[in-house]
C-alpha cells in the first residue's frame, strides 16, 4: 500500500488530469483536496478529449473511488453538470463510487457576482482571476459565514445561513458595486433542488479514506493549480485562494501525514502561465508564439491563451523543496521539438545577487531580475512514438538529464503527446 500526492510544480495547466488519470490505474482510492471550478485537467482517451473541473480523473477508471475532499469549494450547479455529461458520455461507470465531503464549501452565486464586480473595480490592478467565485468562497471559509455541504443538505440550516449572508453581501453588490442585488427565495429554490440531487454522495469522506488505506488501498491525492499559485508561497497576490503545496492534501483530505509516501512533482518541459503576475522567463518573440500554437496552450477552464517561456528550473527546484517532491513527471516534451537551441533558467540574478533555488517573495523585485540561462541542443526529429527513454533522441535525454540533475530528484515519467499512451514510464510512484 502507498499513498501519493501529485500537485503542480510550477503555475498550474502543467498537465497533471493526463498524469493522475495514468495513475489511477494503480490507484483504488483518488482524492481532490483543493479548489474548485477555477482549475481543468484535460484527458485525451482514444482521441476522445475530456476536460474536469471538479471530478478527480480517476473517474473515467472502473472500480475507483472517488472523493471531492473538505479542502474543495464547490459550486453546485457545475458538479451536476459534469456529473450529467459523464453518465450521458458513458464515461460514469455504474460501479464507480463518488463521494463529496460535507465539510466542503459550497459556493453561491454571490461569490461569483462579487469575484467579477472586484476584477472590473481593479481595472489594471486586477489579479486576473477565473471569475468563479472561488476567492469569495474561501474568504467566506475564513470568516466562519461560510456554507458546506452538510448546511445546503440541512433546508432549515441553509435558509438561515443564506439569510444572513445575503444581508451583507447585497449590501456590498448594491451599495458598494452598483449592481442588483441577489434573491434570497430565487437562490434557495435553485440550491435546494442542488442538494437533492447531491446528498446521495455527501458524507465524511476523511471516514471512507481512512478505512481504504487501512484495507491496503493505494490512494492518489490530486491538487489542482501550482506550486506558485499558493496561497502562501506562490507570487502574492498573484495567487489563488487555496493551499496548493503538497502539505494540503492532509488538510483537505482529513488524514495525517504520517500515511503519505511520495510527492510527485508535475513539470511542463517549458513554462506557461495564465493571467496576471511576475514570469521570468517569458518569451515575447517567435519561439514564445510557437510554443504557444504548438502545445496548443489555452485554459481548460477559461480558454485564456497562456503565457509562454523557457523552463524555469529556480521555480521547480523550490517546488521541489516546499513539497518535498520524490519525482518529476516531465509533460509537453514533444513540444520543444524543433527549437534549437533549447534554454533553460539556471538562475535569477538581481541587483549583484544570483538566485538558484529561491524564489523572491517581494514582487517589486522581479521588475530588475534578469534569468540566468544555460543553452542545450535542441532536436529536429519527432519524439512522440517514444514509449521507452532510449527511443527518445540523445538531445531530448539530455535535456531530462539535466533537468533531473538540476531539480536533484529523478524524473519519474515523460509524456511525449497528449494521448494516454504517449508517455514514457521509468518507475512508478507507488513502488
Amino acid at each position: 500500500m502507498a499513498n501519493v500526492i501529485v500537485i503542480g510544480a510550477q503555475w498550474g495547466d502543467e498537465g497533471k488530469g493526463k498524469v493522475v488519470d495514468l495513475y489511477a490505474r494503480e490507484a483504488e482510492l483518488i482524492v481532490r483536496f483543493q479548489g474548485g471550478n477555477n482549475a481543468g485537467h484535460t484527458l485525451v482517451v482514444g482521441g476522445k478529449k475530456t476536460i474536469l473541473h471538479l471530478i478527480p480523473s480517476g473517474i473515467l477508471h472502473k472500480g475507483k473511488t472517488c472523493v471531492l475532499g473538505n479542502g474543495m469549494v464547490i459550486n453546485p450547479r457545475v458538479l451536476l453538470e459534469e456529473i450529467d455529461k459523464l453518465k450521458e458520455e458513458h464515461l460514469f461507470a455504474d460501479d464507480t463510487n463518488l463521494f463529496i465531503s460535507e465539510r466542503a464549501h459550497v459556493i453561491m452565486p454571490y461569490h461569483i457576482e462579487i469575484d467579477g464586480a472586484r476584477e472590473n473595480k481593479w481595472g489594471c490592478m486586477k489579479i486576473g482571476t477565473t471569475g468563479r467565485g472561488i476567492g469569495p468562497a474561501y474568504e467566506d471559509k475564513a470568516s466562519r459565514v461560510g456554507l458546506r455541504m452538510a448546511d445546503l443538505i440541512n433546508e432549515t440550516v441553509f435558509r438561515e445561513k443564506l439569510r444572513h449572508n445575503l444581508e451583507e453581501k447585497n449590501f456590498l453588490l448594491t451599495r458598494f458595486f452598483g449592481m442588483n442585488g441577489i434573491s434570497e427565495d430565487a437562490v434557495f429554490d435553485e440550491y435546494s433542488r442542488y442538494a437533492e440531487r447531491l446528498r446521495p454522495y455527501i458524507t465524511d469522506t476523511s471516514k471512507i479514506i481512512e478505512e481504504k488505506i487501512c484495507h491496503g488501498r493505494h490512494g492518489l491525492f490530486e491538487g489542482a493549480q501550482g506550486t506558485h499559485l499558493d496561497i502562501d508561497y506562490g507570487t502574492y497576490p498573484f495567487v489563488t485562494a487555496s493551499a496548493t503545496i503538497a502539505g494540503n492534501a492532509c488538510t483537505g483530505s482529513g488524514i495525517g501525514p504520517t500515511k503519505i509516501d511520495g510527492v510527485v512533482g508535475i513539470c511542463k518541459a517549458y513554462t506557461t502561465r495564465v493571467g496576471q503576475g511576475p514570469f521570468v522567463t517569458e518569451l515575447f518573440d517567435e519561439v514564445g508564439e510557437r510554443i504557444q500554437k504548438t502545445g496548443q496552450e489555452f485554459g481548460a477552464t477559461t480558454g485564456r491563451k497562456r503565457r509562454c517561456g523557457w523552463l524555469d528550473m529556480v521555480m521547480v527546484k523550490q517546488s521541489v523543496r516546499l513539497s518535498g517532491i520524490t519525482g518529476l513527471a516531465v509533460t509537453k516534451l514533444d513540444v520543444l521539438t524543433g527549437i534549437n537551441p533549447i534554454r533553460i533558467c539556471v538562475g535569477y540574478r538581481c541587483g549583484g545577487e544570483t538566485f538558484r533555488d529561491y524564489v523572491p517573495s517581494d514582487l517589486s523585485r522581479f521588475k530588475d531580475i534578469e534569468p540566468v540561462y544555460e543553452e542545450l541542443e535542441g532536436w529536429s526529429d519527432p519524439i512522440e512514438s517514444a514509449r521507452s527513454i532510449g527511443d527518445l533522441t540523445s538531445q531530448s535525454r539530455r535535456y531530462i538529464e539535466r533537468l533531473e540533475l538540476l531539480a536533484g530528484v529523478p524524473v519519474n515519467l515523460i509524456s511525449v503527446g497528449p494521448g494516454r499512451d504517449d508517455t514514457i514510464i521509468l518507475r512508478s510512484p507507488f513502488s
